[in-house]
């Protein structure tokens, strides 16, 4: 059977901050994770994509974690951290080192990148990966970044799975696989569908989805809390209103690559010392934090 865990709201995939020495700047975490939870988030999603998890050290992991499920602990929410990889002994490895981490609900787990596995390989992974890990399983099917898809047949058969509690559901659309995924996946509350690409959340809730693990609530974060409220409690032209007010400000966000604008409008605001990320990955232009910013101070 599918696992028991209810995932329901909206769960804030949180940025790293970077102090102007270049260390994770630890205070500045810590405070934007109390402010997510503040403003009604349901949990906080630790070392996903947002976090630039691949650029940071085992040790500065350990310490967003730590940062992140103390905060939670304490606010009675629900931890989700991010522990794949494309090779299935690491992120087994991955997922059995999160034993006994306060609050920690569920480990939010990437469709393997880069080696272009069938899919029936990406099931058993995933199946080795459940079967490890001391807590349900979120996988994360986001194609444009792994170079694979996981459609609704074998996203089903995943929802059936023992310790296997929902999906992330980045794919760049309301596709059909989707709708099919939210029409078939259990309703007993075992595998809940999360909404992935920002402007596309109000929708997907309205459709059945449970809630989502958002880059974009980085900012303005009881908009968001509030519009998904809305879509679970059917509450169709509020939610549409606040879903169409902050769909400017969601498309401005993802202007330049993630995390790069919301880095850059967090410290605009004054809620983390820099807007620096490691290379690769560079900061937002100027241009795109002041359209980011108009459309924030826009929000009705």
């Amino acid at each position: 059977m599918a696992s028991q865990l209810n995932l329901r709201g909206v769960y804030v995939a949180a940025v790293t901050p970077f102090g102007r020495d270049g260390s994770v700047a630890l205070d500045s975490l810590e405070a934007l994770v109390q402010g997510y939870l503040d403003a009604g988030a349901a949990g906080i999603v630790a070392l996903g994509t947002t976090a630039e998890s691949a650029a940071l050290e085992k040790e500065e992991k350990q310490a967003v974690i730590d940062i992140c499920a103390r905060a939670c602990a304490e606010r009675s929410a629900q931890l989700i951290v991010g522990a794949g990889t494309n090779n299935t002994a690491a992120s087994v490895a991955a997922v059995k080192e999160l034993a006994g981490t306060p609050a920690l609900a569920a480990a939010l787990s990437v469709v393997p990148y880069y080696v272009r596995p069938s899919e029936a390989g990406i099931i058993e992974h995933f199946r080795a990966v459940a079967a490890a890990s001391p807590v349900p399983l979120v996988v994360y099917n986001i194609p444009y970044r792994t170079g694979r898809a996981l459609g609704s047949a074998s996203l089903l058969t995943l929802a059936s799975e023992p310790n296997i509690a929902g999906v992330k559901q980045a794919v760049g659309s309301i596709d059909l696989d989707t709708l099919e995924v939210l029409a078939g996946a259990p309703r007993d509350g075992g595998f809940a569908v999360l909404g992935g690409d920002d402007a596309y959340l109000f929708p997907t809730v309205l459709m059945g989805g449970a809630g989502t693990v958002a880059a974009s609530a980085n900012i303005a974060t009881e908009r968001f809390v509030a519009m998904i409220e809305c879509g679970l409690a059917g509450k169709l032209d509020e939610g549409r209103s606040l879903s169409e007010a902050l769909l400017p400000l969601v498309k401005r966000l993802f202007a330049e690559p993630n995390p790069s604008v919301i880095k850059g409008v967090l410290h605009a605001l004054g809620k983390i010392p820099t807007p620096s990320l490691r290379l690769p990955m560079t900061p937002a232009s100027t241009a795109a934090v002041d359209a980011a910013m108009t459309a924030l101070e826009k929000l009705p």
